[in-house]
């Protein structure tokens, strides 16, 4: 098995929860995302902030393509690694 991991970056937290939902629903993944909050470089504000949405992809099964045309779908973006 690979350590392949896609991390989806959303503009708000409510993106990253809806799009963590919809992840598993969509793709059926097996383990569930991890969401974190990413602070813009020098911003305390929680409104400067990008969350991203972690996920593991063992069996690099996951098109990234398609990741990031899910993440687009909330005015987000798949991070190249």
């Amino acid at each position: 098995m690979s350590d392949v991991r896609h991390v989806l970056v959303l503009p708000d937290r409510e993106a990253a929860e809806e799009a963590a939902e919809a992840l598993a629903e969509r793709f059926a993944v097996h383990e569930e995302p991890r969401i974190v909050r990413d602070a813009l470089a020098g911003e305390d504000d929680a409104e400067d902030a990008q969350w991203l949405v972690l996920l593991r992809d063992e069996e690099a099964r996951l098109d990234p393509g398609h990741l990031n045309e899910f993440a687009a779908e909330w005015e987000g973006w798949r991070e190249e690694p």
